[in-house]
């Protein structure tokens, strides 16, 4: 048989089921909501580990092959609508044996009935302090799961980071590249090519990035995920996050070795009283109602820091996104003012090369060498300025953009200056 013992973290109750055979989890989740009033939607199902069980697989998953004994393994049920326990509750029932010696513990019992309910006493204090533990295992596993959820929210945090830095460096490159495109298109305007249109787009361009700039400030969520390790980093430290049960073990102890005095006196006509058994039993209620009220304390904590973890993820998620979004239109815009600066150049190079070919064809002179700047199919008709166009691609190559930049505008200067040069020495010619 398979059966799986289940610690229900919120009323410290442990239920068990026997598990069909090949039965989904899904199906055992209806059946603890069925026991427990826990929705499925608001089960969260933890092994000692700190990790959630599987949807996908079979609800075996939750039995450990080769693990023996009713209470060896635990599987820890919390509420997700929960992040508040309101613990402690209350202790085991006493049995009616002990609970008549509670009740007075000077009464006089003979030897042999007095070991019977001593023994029923011992089983009970045991009983308290393995409540205990279990309860602490419910909470050490959800430290763990939250320290896996904080693993996640790094590694979300590191790319995040990694994104912005990238985005602010591309847009960094992108203003100088623009301001300094601006100042040599106004430099060349008065003898070169000019386009009202272009300048209006670069200009748009460059409020545009400024707009992109928006988000790489990931400040806000930097300063809460911080805030949340720190507080973090305190559970762990915390007193409460390791167990305190030694009042309670040392208790058991005296418990059993006051049974085993009990049981060396010979079974003969005498009597006695329970009241160095009573005070066991009081010291160790005591005594796990303050170790359970600063358990679920901590519970609480761990809970409230692992929801404020869920509430951050989605939000670095948009971040995420809006920081992609960003760099591929400033990627888009830097392409698409390089390809019209090229084109710009090739209309420069057509112009220069149109002139030189009226001017040589008067004096009977052979073509000069920038005719080669002419295409093939251009004889005699100059394109418009900005009418072929190419459309944004998407998926440039960053580092070959860099490279054509910083080309690009040492190359259309000096093209331009050949080319006014040549047009001003066949002036003179004619």
């Amino acid at each position: 048989l398979q059966i799986v013992h289940i610690l229900n973290m919120t009323s410290a109750k442990i239920v068990s089921f026997l598990l069909h055979p090949e039965e989904s989890l899904h199906s055992l989740q209806i059946r603890i909501e069925s026991e427990t009033g826990i929705s499925t939607g608001n089960q969260e199902l933890l092994l000692e580990t700190g990790i959630c069980l599987d949807p996908r697989k079979p609800a075996s998953q939750c039995v450990i092959d080769g693990v023996r004994g009713w209470d060896s393994y635990m599987v820890y049920l919390f509420d997700k609508s929960k992040t508040v326990y309101d613990g402690p509750f209350a202790s085991r029932s006493l049995s009616d044996c002990v609970n008549y010696i509670v009740q007075d513990s000077k009464i006089q019992l003979p030897i042999p009935q007095l070991r019977k309910v001593w023994a029923e006493a011992v089983h009970y204090v045991i009983g308290l302090k393995e409540d205990y533990s279990r309860l602490f295992q419910g909470q050490r596993a959800a430290m763990l799961s939250l320290l896996r959820y904080n693993a996640n929210l790094i590694k979300m945090k590191n790319n995040m980071v990694s994104a912005s830095q990238q985005l602010k460096a591309k847009l960094e490159f992108f203003h100088q590249s623009i301001r300094l495109d601006l100042e040599r298109y106004s430099d060349q305007m008065a003898y070169g090519i000019s386009s009202e249109k272009m300048l209006k787009a670069w200009k748009e361009m460059e409020e545009k990035a400024s707009q992109c700039a928006q988000a790489e400030d990931i400040g806000y969520l930097d300063e809460q995920i911080m805030a949340l390790h720190t507080e973090i980093v305190e559970l762990q430290k915390s007193p409460y996050a390791r167990r305190q049960g030694e009042v309670m073990e040392s208790l058991e102890q005296r418990a059993i070795d006051l049974y085993k005095q009990l049981k060396t006196r010979p079974p003969d006509h005498a009597y006695s009283d329970s009241t160095d058994m009573v005070k066991i039993i009081v010291q160790t209620v005591q005594s796990q109602d303050r170790v359970l009220k600063e358990l679920f304390g901590h519970l609480s904590k761990l809970l409230g820091c692992k929801q404020k973890i869920i509430d951050l993820l989605p939000k670095i998620e948009v971040a995420l996104n809006n920081i992609k979004e960003a760099d591929n239109s400033v990627m888009q815009m830097q392409g698409k003012r390089q390809r019209e600066i090229w084109h710009l150049l090739k209309i420069a190079c057509t112009q220069s090369s149109s002139r030189s070919l009226v001017s040589s064809s008067l004096e009977g002179t052979a073509s000069t060498p920038a005719a080669a700047w002419l295409p093939q199919s251009s004889s005699g008709n100059v394109p418009h300025p900005l009418s072929s166009m190419a459309t944004p691609e998407d998926g440039e190559n960053f580092v070959h953009v860099i490279e054509e930049n910083l080309n690009y505008l040492e190359l259309f200067s000096s093209i331009l200056q050949e080319a006014r040069q040549e047009q001003n020495n066949s002036m003179m010619v004619s």
